[in-house]
């Protein structure tokens, strides 16, 4: 802002006095033109400026949602900060499947609305519009990929960068520049329904894949960096900050219960990292409470660690009616206006998804109780972005090709190879798969998600959906017969946005579960796809929509109809497709192969095929420890040395460890090797394994490193995951792999809360997964 005051007073008077004003002016500096339209707005232009209106966009538009010049003039006079969310349309009704915009609906309300702003508002300044791009861009058509839980499953953050940059096309090509994306919480409590929207349990691996999200939304970006916002690119936006991954009972917006050491080393890092290294340009706080304070209040998160330490110089946007909450939820504010006051001193910068408690800060500058120079700040910090992403001088979209480029033959291969990818092989007795279509004359299908494809949350329809069944049936063709049973129900509807969810009655199961077993009796291989529904994992917003559960088992009557197949006989493959982990400890026990998908996207059945009949090896691994009931909770692999001492009559083991994932394949990773046994604190070892194919298949093998330091003055988790490097072999081909160890692995938190690298002994493992590791030891003097 020092640089933004100055630059006011050496062109204030020349820029009022050009016929063009400076901010108008695309070759001045951004800094210039931010400084420039500031100093030219008036308080209610500003205040404005840091709103935002979803639902309250209707009062700009008639009947048939298209956009009325007259009723935006009178419903926001003096312009407005944001548009969120310009594809769907609430005139329809509940937005959702079936009732969005279609692109050339939606480019014609982003071009009206940007239009009237420039040309017919006092000052011209257009507004900054955002989608939603979890796993795949939420509108009408547009390319569902695997959820983002699954995207972690590849292991393959450059494979996952190409699949944001195909998201950021399309949300682009609609006219918003502004994505909700990616999430970048660490999900340590799996009971939480939003764990399916994070890339799992580790600080690590969320990093690189969060900075993978961002690099593909955004483009590369140095931190701070004034380039223009690339064509084809949107600004994302790091959710939630934080803590947000573990909440209390594991209920979403409960509170964190967690120190501000956990905080720095578990939660923080992929925040940090993301705006260090991808220059993320947007924030937005969360809705829990960290030591008794909501984070859209909390001063030293948004403030002293988000700008001041990791000098974050984007913006923070609330998360949507967060500040009402303040008031409303957690009765830390006595009213919307102190609401608006206490999380715009916090540093949020923008109010979402409507106006609320914001409308009152021109009171409240006026009153004396907020400076200006606060509002300035807001709004500073929003134009910038604005400025960068050409909106002053095109912010028009293009109808005809956002419909070319929607969901087209390119993202759909994308998104079937991405599901192939995610794809993870838990079980394989008697190598069952891949299935030998030679070998089988009938092949039964049966589940509630065989005949479905799940997508997860935050999704709308995309063009075609392929379901397991429909996989199944086109690659086969006339070679087998393929005969499917639906076995059992979830729920009576899948609608995410439905606050009600209704399981189906026990009875119609049980004679569904019986008629499946007759025909997995006849048939030659069974497959059997169950698991989860965008019902019965899903966020929780509010206290009649519910998403968290209690139970990490599976969903009404499914598991009896697993029983039920496996009772019979026939060779059975169970397909898991859900969005939570999943304590199936009988079907782990007795089913011969199993296949876990989490949520595969839109290709969902061309992939499981794929790799049903081996034209496709699985190479996902678990983003996330697999528990065996909710009894051993918290349980994540990066635990402290005193914790799961034992139980009495239960394992402290878990059902699947994380980072684990067969293959058709064999491969064998040697001991490490180090380029050094000695560094010191500020040195850098290179770490050398080599892998090899041993198998008959060519496939894909993750190798993992881990670390632990021996001795520390504070006690640190058994191993942490430091880096990782998914590698393609074909059959007795060998490869080395290399890693790099330096501080930025080696330092924690000391006694002081200092984050230093003590000297001392460090055991550097590789391996497979989180388990079956080999070590060497490195010191540090």
């Amino acid at each position: 802002m020092m640089r933004a005051i100055l630059l006011i007073l050496l062109l204030s008077v020349g820029a009022v006095q050009a016929e063009t004003p400076l901010y108008k002016d695309s070759t001045q500096p951004v800094d210039a033109r931010v400084a420039d339209l500031l100093s030219r707005m008036t308080l209610e232009e500003k205040v404005a400026q840091i709103q935002c209106v979803w639902r309250d966009k209707n009062k700009a538009l008639d009947e048939d949602g298209r956009f009325v010049p007259e009723k935006a003039a009178e419903a926001f006079p003096h312009g407005i900060g944001c548009v969120a969310r310009p594809s769907d349309n609430w005139q329809r009704g509940t937005a959702g499947v079936d009732r969005n915009r279609t692109p050339t609906e939606t480019v014609e309300l982003v071009n009206a609305f940007q239009k009237w702003l420039l040309e017919e508002t006092r000052l011209g300044i257009p507004t900054m519009m955002h989608e939603e791009g979890l796993h795949g861009f939420q509108a009408h058509g547009a390319t569902s990929f695997p959820q983002a839980i699954a995207l972690a499953s590849t292991w393959d953050p450059e494979f996952v960068e190409k699949v944001y940059t195909t998201v950021a096309a399309e949300i682009r090509a609609w006219g918003p520049t502004h994505v909700l994306s990616p999430v970048v919480d660490v999900g340590r409590d799996p009971r939480w329904g939003r764990i399916e929207e994070t890339y799992g349990e580790d600080p690590h691996l969320v990093a690189e894949m969060g900075l993978a999200a961002v690099r593909g939304f955004q483009g590369r970006r140095d931190q701070g960096s004034d380039e223009p916002l690339p064509e084809g690119r949107v600004f994302a936006t790091l959710k939630h900050m934080t803590g947000h991954g573990q909440p209390q009972s594991g209920t979403n917006v409960g509170p964190s219960q967690i120190s501000e050491r956990i905080l720095r080393e578990m939660f923080f890092p992929p925040f940090e990292r993301a705006i260090q290294e991808a220059d993320a340009a947007s924030v937005m706080a969360s809705y829990n409470e960290i030591d008794g304070i909501p984070s859209h209040a909390n001063v030293w998160l948004l403030r002293d660690v988000l700008r001041d330490e990791w000098k974050f110089n984007g913006y923070v946007v609330a998360d949507y009616y967060a500040i009402d909450q303040l008031q409303s939820l957690h009765h830390v504010a006595s009213s919307l206006a102190d609401a608006a006051v206490q999380a715009l001193r916090a540093g949020v910068d923008v109010e979402l998804p409507n106006p609320a408690g914001y409308p009152f800060l021109i009171e409240q500058v006026k009153n004396g109780i907020v400076d200006e120079k606060m509002i300035d700040e807001a709004v500073a910090r929003g134009l910038r972005y604005r400025f960068l992403a050409g909106l002053f001088d095109d912010p028009y979209a293009d109808a005809d090709y956002a419909e070319e480029l929607t969901g087209n033959a390119a993202a759909r291969k994308l998104a079937e190879r991405a599901a192939e990818k995610a794809v993870i092989l838990l079980k394989n007795e008697d190598n069952l798969l891949p299935l030998k279509l030679d070998e089988l004359k009938k092949i039964a299908i049966i589940g509630p998600n065989a005949n479905e494809t799940i997508l997860g949350g935050y999704t709308d329809k995309p063009k075609q959906t392929v379901s397991i069944l429909d996989g199944v049936r086109t690659y086969v063709g006339d070679r087998a017969e393929v005969v499917f049973s639906q076995g059992s129900h979830i729920t009576k509807d899948r609608n995410w946005f439905a606050d009600e969810v209704e399981l189906w009655e026990e009875d119609v199961n049980q004679g569904l579960i019986r008629a499946a077993a007759q025909v997995a009796r006849q048939a030659d291989v069974a497959i059997v796809a169950v698991g989860d529904n965008e019902q019965t994992s899903r966020e929780a917003w509010d206290s009649n929509h519910m998403g968290d559960r209690t139970s990490l088992e599976l969903v009404g009557q499914q598991a009896e109809l697993v029983n039920a197949i496996l009772a019979t006989g026939t060779p059975t493959v169970v397909v898991l497709i859900h969005g939570r982990p999943l304590a199936v400890n009988d079907i782990a026990e007795d089913a011969p192969a199993i296949l876990d998908g989490w949520y595969l996207g839109q290709e969902t059945g061309t992939a499981v095929a794929r790799v049903l009949f081996g034209d496709v090896n699985p190479g996902g691994k678990l983003p996330m420890t697999i528990p065996r009931s909710v009894g051993q909770l918290p349980m994540y692999y990066n635990a402290k040395p005193s914790a799961r001492r034992g139980y009495l009559f239960e394992t402290t083991e878990p059902l699947w460890p994380f980072g684990y994932g067969l293959s058709y394949t064999t491969f064998e990773i040697s001991e490490p090797r180090l380029s050094a046994d000695e560094i010191g604190p500020d040195g850098r070892v290179t770490v050398r394994v080599d892998v090899k194919n041993t198998g008959e298949y060519e496939g894909d093998e993750v190798v993992q490193l881990y670390l632990r330091d021996k001795v520390s003055s504070v006690t640190r988790p058994n191993k942490e995951l430091k880096a990782f490097q998914r590698v393609t072999l074909a059959p007795g081909a060998m490869t080395t792999v290399e890693f790099e160890i330096g501080p930025e692995h080696l330092r924690f938190y000391n006694r002081a809360m200092e984050r230093i690298v003590e000297p001392g002994d460090f055991e550097i493992m590789i391996g497979p997964n989180s388990v079956d590791l080999k070590s060497v030891t490195l010191s540090v003097k």
